[in-house]
């Protein structure tokens, strides 16, 4: 069972992204404060979550946090600073727009870049210990999917509507016959082998 939050007694910011891995569009991250006595059956990280389970998970954890933000950094932005710099940015762009300053923050991960002078703690696989991490990572997930989505409509040989991005190997295909889109990340190596991983055409 998620614990809520790691400091109990500080208003405690989750925070989680999404798109690191992806040949496309943006990295997306999310910032949450919830409630002390936040629970929602189910909640977990959002990798282990179907996409039905998010989507129906996103407005209740929009509707009762205390605050939450969502931030973008796109594709061009990555290919200038690097995808773990973009990742950092993403969260500070999250955090930046709560409407309750936190006094402490908890990262998923190992390495996170300081916000301002908030504290923080980083979590090796947080969105699976603490719940204002796991709802972040709902949000991160979900308002992601829904730009991948968006754009999908416009770009439908990448098949992103169900790719989200990710290099499924139709995905790094299509890439390669008919070349990269305009929020493909160009640093990004379509043809590296250790992107033939698990990814599978549902992510």
């Amino acid at each position: 069972m998620l614990i809520n939050c790691y400091h109990t007694e500080l208003v405690e910011a989750g925070c989680d992204e999404a798109g690191r891995g992806c040949l496309a569009g943006p990295v997306v991250a999310a910032a949450v404060i919830l409630p002390k006595d936040f629970y929602l059956e189910g909640l977990n990280d959002s990798k282990k979550l179907n996409h039905k389970q998010r989507d129906l998970m996103r407005p209740i954890i929009e509707q009762q946090a205390l605050a939450w933000g969502v931030g973008f950094v796109d594709h061009e932005e990555i290919d200038q600073i690097n995808i773990l710099n973009a990742s950092f940015l993403a969260m500070h762009r999250a955090i930046e727009k709560l409407s309750i300053l936190p006094q402490h923050l908890v990262i998923d991960g190992n390495r996170f870049k300081k916000y301002n002078d908030i504290p923080h703690c980083c979590i090796i696989k947080g969105d699976g210990k603490y719940l204002n991490i796991a709802a972040a990572s709902v949000l991160a997930k979900t308002h992601r999917d829904e730009y991948m989505d968006t754009l999908a409509t416009d770009f439908p040989h990448y098949n992103w509507q169900s790719n989200k991005g990710y290099p499924t190997i139709a995905h790094r295909k299509a890439v390669m016959e008919i070349g990269m889109s305009p929020y493909h990340r160009k640093t990004f190596n379509v043809s590296d082998p250790q992107l033939l991983i698990s990814f599978t055409e549902e992510v």
